[in-house]
């Protein structure tokens, strides 16, 4: 097996907890969750898993300033600050306009302020959609920090590079089947937002790698599944490829679900809002009210209709918080449906 360059930054192995008054609100038996909100850099989140491989490759480079592009209130911006002050690197954040009509403190709260506090150098991208416009962009930041003496790493956003990032989900999947097997529970599902393909293709490909049977469902947060299912597919082959699996993911492999998109990247729908007060009530467990990612996914699963399309046994992973930045949302929602962002969930019946 090739060994890759890698960094410690997360608190891993992430517990596995079990949510009993939740799992007996949704009627589930034995409901855990895999808490990878628990990965400890800036606050924890899932993105610490990936970032280990991305600055294992800057590290191995001499790289002395990182580069990465995303969302305003992107939890990866947050946590590539974090980790280059950690590791005596300069950053600089791209913030993509993905998301529009949001109010002022939108732009300068939440993440944008904890960008700044780790040190990050802030640039803007006036598009949301053009994942190789915004990796171009990085790029010519590259090429003028070059010129000034330094070497620049590059996180890259689109599918037109390699999945490193996917290497730190190959790692939590293999550690869920280990924690599954210490504790003599069976999965027989696995659920994960399924967005820039990375978390989904790496978790697909550990699962797979142990020769595990076990569905993996992606819930589409930013495209359709029509558009989502060849990504995936495609990220998942070329990390097969890269662990000198090649062949590992079939077309059959990959499956997605579009039917909780929302009201669009970024945007909390009511169903995510009510996920968060239900899971801080019932199990004091604080999630992310943006409502993207872990919270469509969650919101997907929790939703009666879908729970019949999906059913049995379920993993969800995800993170975190950016309460003020999102505030004018949580004060005018009502508790109506169902989400969870933030943490990886799963259950057995």
């Amino acid at each position: 097996m090739p060994e890759f360059p890698r960094v410690v930054l997360a608190h891993t192995p992430t517990p596995l907890e079990r949510m009993d008054r939740l799992g007996a609100e949704l009627g589930l038996n034995n409901l855990y969750v895999k808490r990878d909100d628990c990965t400890g850099l800036a606050m924890g989140g899932n993105k610490a898993r990936q970032l280990e491989y991305y600055f294992g490759e800057a590290v191995a480079a001499g790289a002395d300033v990182v580069l990465i592009t995303g969302a305003v209130q992107s939890n990866f911006m947050r946590m590539t600050a974090a980790a280059a002050a950690k590791l005596g690197m300069a950053c600089h954040v791209q913030l993509e306009d993905r998301v529009r009509d949001m109010p002022a403190d939108y732009h300068a709260s939440g993440n944008v302020l904890l960008d700044r506090l780790f040190g990050a150098t802030i640039h803007s991208y006036p598009e949301g959609e053009d994942e190789a416009g915004a990796d171009r962009a990085l790029e010519a930041l590259a090429d003028d920090l070059r010129g000034r003496g330094h070497t620049p790493y590059i996180v890259y956003l689109s599918a037109d590079h390699p999945p490193v990032g996917a290497l730190g989900y190959r790692d939590a999947a293999l550690e869920t089947l280990d924690q599954a097997a210490a504790s003599g529970l069976d999965i027989a599902k696995v659920i994960v937002p399924s967005g820039s393909a990375l978390t989904h293709a790496g978790t697909l490909v550990g699962l797979r790698e142990r020769s595990a049977e076990i569905e993996c469902v992606g819930i589409c947060v930013r495209r359709t599944a029509d558009l989502q299912h060849p990504r995936v597919l495609a990220r998942a082959g070329e990390l097969a490829a890269m662990i000198d699996r090649d062949g590992l993911i079939a077309a059959a492999d990959v499956r997605v679900e579009d039917i909780a998109l929302g009201p669009g990247y970024g945007k909390p729908g009511e169903d995510a809002l009510e996920a968060m007060k239900l899971s801080a009530r019932l199990e004091g467990l604080l999630l992310d009210p943006r409502g993207i990612a872990f919270g469509i996914a969650l919101t997907c699963v929790f939703d009666l209709e879908v729970l019949a399309r999906i059913d049995s046994t379920r993993s969800f992973h995800g993170w975190r918080l950016r309460w003020k930045a999102f505030w004018s949302a949580l004060r005018v929602s009502r508790i109506r449906g169902l989400a969870m962002p933030g943490v990886t969930i799963c259950w057995r019946s």
